[in-house]
């Protein structure tokens, strides 16, 4: 049985029937007891992240993910998988937002400590059905027509993407499901490393799929 660290209530956000193969743990990144999680771990994937306000982002997305990392290395896990985020074309004012440059500070711990086994994955918009207060929120039925509209209509919008925030609209939404197999694919597979894009995500979790 697999075990999850879930930081904010250590329960599952989906009703979906795998969850109860799962062991859910809550607790805190910054002062986490790493012998109850990490002991004999073979990977660490990593969905730490939240808005706020400046000093609140770069510690969630920056700091609480180094934190993490460190650990998983000091236990000789083998692999370290971070959720980041899409390489958005904004203006330099916004990328230098605590939000940005947290999930950049976190890529970079991943890839110094991880040189060869460290896999960060840069989807933009993620969908799927969330459970939030016992409500379940269907972003699939915004996400999977928009991702399919832009996919279909590529060769049109191609040409749009050297626009300054022009992926904000551009940049394909991408399941919830892709992004999980691509993370098992990086598990799985030791050739499997570096930086990946949104396409690169889907390629990865088509891989698992096959």
């Amino acid at each position: 049985m697999e075990s999850i660290i879930h930081f904010r209530s250590g329960k599952p956000s989906s009703s979906d029937s795998w969850v109860d193969q799962v062991t859910w743990i809550a607790g805190d990144v910054f002062y986490a007891n790493w012998d109850d999680v990490l002991v004999g771990a073979t990977a660490v994937v990593s969905t730490i992240g939240g808005f706020g306000n400046e000093e609140q982002m770069k510690r969630i997305n920056g700091e609480a993910n180094a934190v993490a990392v460190d650990a998983a290395q000091e236990y000789g896990v083998p692999k370290f998988i971070l959720i980041s985020v899409h390489d958005y074309n904004l203006p330099s004012f916004l990328l230098s937002s605590g939000y940005f440059t947290g999930k950049r500070k976190a890529e970079s711990a991943v890839l110094s400590k991880y040189p060869n086994s460290g896999v960060v994955l840069r989807p933009g918009f993620i969908y799927g059905k969330r459970k939030v207060d016992g409500f379940e929120i269907p972003l699939d039925l915004i996400g999977k027509p928009l991702e399919t509209f832009l996919n279909a209509t590529k060769s049109f919008t191609g040409p749009l993407s050297s626009l300054p925030a022009s992926d904000l609209l551009l940049a394909p939404p991408v399941s919830v499901d892709d992004v999980a197999l691509a993370a098992v694919n990086a598990i799985a597979d030791d050739d499997f490393f570096g930086v990946f894009t949104i396409e690169q995500i889907k390629e990865a979790a088509a891989n698992v799929r096959v």
